[in-house]
């Protein structure tokens, strides 16, 4: 049987991605950051968890070890997906904030990653899928620290790839666009934690825009806006493919971005993306 680590699975992409597996007969680990999670993965969804904070370089080691316990020591597949967002002005970060930011989204996954690749080395094969984002290519306004750890890694992820030429070790992104999570949600938790909104020269617009848009209770769907099973198909087929694809693009909106960064100037894409 087929084993896969999977973080972030206390709800949307991870949890779809982990029941998918499961469903598809694969044997599934299943990480959450939170122990009550974890207990929910085991009780409600009947999977292996294993506890893995992504801030925490010892529960990575100790939840990769307790991992690799569940699948007989064989791991064909890492699923990097846990992270997220402080939505702000740049100017208004916290450089603490930043620092925090990079230790789950970045550093958490190197961590991780390296121990997939060492025992990947020993079976000869393995795959390590990266959840990254439109947004690891194409910056926004406001998401400068979302932007900067996902631009890091696809850097990074694209670096290893190379490097593990030739071995059986595959290295894949997942580029998705919009898609109805919770991370609108967790990154408000984040933005209440970090930023000082109130004084700063964009007083006004968080006001009025971006504290309106994060607090929304059930907020209307983006444009192009897709549903978590449209990751998990990607993964899917990046985990059992003969031949993955180096990159997944998912939504619309990833597809046109990508086409914007080719086709247009540095300048024009500018003016673009102030206005989304």
């Amino acid at each position: 049987m087929k084993s896969i680590l999977i973080t972030g699975c206390s709800s949307g992409i991870g949890l779809d991605t982990a029941l998918s597996f499961r469903d598809a007969g694969w044997n599934v680990i299943a990480s959450c950051r939170k122990q009550k999670d974890c207990k929910a993965m085991q009780t409600k969804y009947k999977m292996h968890s294993v506890l893995i904070d992504y801030a925490n370089e010892r529960s990575i080691n100790k939840g990769f070890t307790e991992a690799l316990g569940y699948t007989c020591g064989q791991l064909d597949v890492l699923f990097n997906n846990g992270a997220y967002g402080i939505p702000a002005l740049v100017e208004d970060l916290p450089t603490p904030a930043l620092r925090a930011i990079f230790e789950t989204n970045f550093f958490g996954w190197h961590t991780l990653s390296r121990l997939a690749i060492a025992q990947m080395r020993k079976q000869n094969e393995g795959r390590i899928i990266q959840n990254s984002s439109v947004l690891g290519f194409a910056p926004l306004k406001f998401r400068g620290a979302y932007n900067a750890t996902k631009f890091a890694l696809e850097g990074l992820t694209d670096t290893m790839r190379l490097e593990l030429d030739q071995t059986n070790i595959h290295l894949i992104l997942i580029e998705p666009g919009p898609i109805r999570t919770k991370i609108r949600e967790n990154a408000y938790k984040q933005f209440k934690r970090w930023i000082k909104w109130k004084g700063t020269a964009n007083e006004a617009w968080y006001e009025k825009v971006s504290i309106p848009r994060l607090s929304a209770i059930d907020p209307p769907r983006q444009t192009f806006e897709l549903m978590p099973n449209a990751v998990s198909k990607a993964v899917i087929h990046a985990a059992t493919s003969s031949r993955p694809k180096l990159r997944y693009r998912i939504t619309t909106a990833t597809t046109l971005m990508m086409i914007f960064r080719k086709v247009l100037s540095s300048r024009i894409y500018d003016a673009l993306a102030r206005r989304l």
